[in-house]
C-alpha cells in the first residue's frame, strides 16, 4: 500500500481513520497541530506531520519539506476541522479558509494526491423538510441551518469549483463511538436517571458509527469514484426515544423523563449567547444549537453507497451503542 495523510489525526474519527490505515497496510502519516495531543495515536508506525493551516505559505512549507524528504502521499483524508468553536468566526476559518489553504498549497508544491476526500457532514445540507418528512437527497439545495454547516458547505463550494482536482466528499450525520464526547454527555445524563427532550414533536434521527464510517471512507477511497458527494449514515431511521431506550437498556438504568418546551430552551439559548458575547465567546446552548435541536425530520439519502460501492452498514444503534458504552466504562468515563 502507498502513503495515506490524515489529517485532523488526533481527534474523535481521526485517531480510528489512523487505526484503520495502518490495519490496510498503508504508510500512515498522521497530521497534526503541534499542540495536538498524541494519546489515541501511540503505535509506533505512525509519522507525524505537524501542520499550521493558517496560511498557504505556511502550509506549502511544510509539504516541501516533505517533498524534499521523498515523501508524497497516494491519498489524502482531510478531516480536519472545528464541530464547536467558543468564537463564531472559527468555524469559517478553520473548517473552510484552512481547507484552501491546504489546496492551494498542494496545487502549488505538485503534491496533489490520486484522491483528495473531505470529510464534511450532513449539517452542510441541513435537516430534510418537517411536513413531508422527505430525506434530504444530493440533488437537493443545501439549506444549512448552523454556522458549522454553513462553513462545511463554504468548503465543498470551494473544493467542487476547482478543475482537475480529484475531489470526493462525504457527508456524514450524527458520528457516535468510543471516545467521542457529544453524545457522551447524552449518554452520561442517561446513566445520573435522566432522560431529557426539547419540544414535544417526534424528532427523527441517522446515525452512523465510527467504524463503519471510517470503513466506507477506505472503501470510497480506493474505488474508482471522484468528484461525487455522498451522505453516510446506517440506512436506519430513529426516533429519538430509540437512543434513549437503547442507552437504558445497555446501562441497566431507570430513568425520569421529561420535556423542555422549545419556547423555553430558545430563551435560554438566546439570553446566554448574548451574555456570552459580552466576553467573545459562544455557549454550548447556542441560538445555532437550538436550530439543530428544533429540528425533527434528519432523515437522508444513503442508496447510493450500495450502488456506488455496495456498502452496507455493519452495526445498527444497539449494537454501535453497547460497543461505545462497554468502552466508556473500561476506560473509566462511566
Amino acid at each position: 500500500m502507498g502513503n495515506i495523510l490524515i489529517t485532523g489525526a488526533s481527534g474523535f474519527i481521526g485517531s480510528f481513520l489512523v487505526e484503520k490505515g495502518l490495519e490496510m497496510g498503508f504508510q500512515v502519516y498522521a497530521g497534526i497541530r503541534s499542540s495536538s495531543s498524541r494519546k489515541y495515536l501511540q503505535d509506533p508506525r505512525i509519522c507525524f506531520v505537524e501542520f499550521d493551516f493558517s496560511t498557504t505559505e505556511k502550509v506549502t512549507e511544510t509539504l516541501e519539506s516533505c517533498r524534499n524528504n521523498n515523501i508524497s502521499f497516494q491519498y489524502i483524508i482531510h478531516n480536519a476541522g472545528l464541530t464547536k468553536a467558543r468564537k463564531k468566526e472559527d468555524f469559517y476559518r478553520v473548517n473552510c479558509q484552512n481547507t484552501v489553504h491546504f489546496i492551494e498549497a498542494l496545487i502549488q508544491t505538485g503534491m496533489v494526491p490520486e484522491k483528495f476526500l473531505f470529510v464534511s457532514s450532513l449539517a452542510a445540507f441541513g435537516p430534510g423538510n418537517p411536513d413531508s418528512g422527505l430525506p434530504v437527497r444530493l440533488a437537493d439545495e443545501p439549506k444549512p441551518i448552523e454556522l458549522y454547516g454553513k462553513s462545511k458547505l463554504e468548503a465543498e463550494r470551494y473544493i467542487t469549483s476547482l478543475e482537475n482536482f480529484p475531489w470526493l466528499i462525504v457527508r456524514p450525520t450524527g458520528v457516535y463511538g468510543p471516545k467521542e464526547k457529544d453524545y457522551f454527555v447524552f449518554f452520561q445524563t442517561i446513566n445520573r436517571g435522566m432522560e431529557p427532550y426539547i419540544g414535544f414533536k417526534k424528532q427523527i434521527l441517522t446515525f452512523i458509527y465510527v467504524r463503519d464510517l471510517v470503513r466506507f471512507i477506505f472503501i470510497a477511497l480506493s474505488a474508482p469514484h471522484t468528484r461525487k458527494a455522498y451522505f453516510v449514515a446506517d440506512g436506519r431511521e430513529y426516533p429519538s426515544e430509540i437512543f434513549a431506550q437503547i442507552t437504558k437498556k445497555v446501562l441497566g438504568r431507570k430513568t425520569i423523563r421529561f420535556t423542555v418546551p422549545l419556547p423555553v430552551v430558545k430563551t435560554i439559548a438566546t439570553v446566554g449567547e448574548r451574555l456570552a458575547g459580552l466576553w467573545g465567546r459562544t455557549p454550548t446552548l447556542n441560538t445555532d444549537k437550538y436550530n439543530v435541536l428544533s429540528s425533527t425530520n434528519w432523515r437522508c439519502e444513503t442508496e447510493p453507497l450500495q450502488l456506488d460501492f455496495g456498502f452496507t452498514a455493519e452495526y445498527d444503534l444497539e449494537r454501535g451503542v453497547t460497543e461505545t458504552l462497554a468502552w466508556y466504562k473500561k476506560e473509566g468515563w462511566l
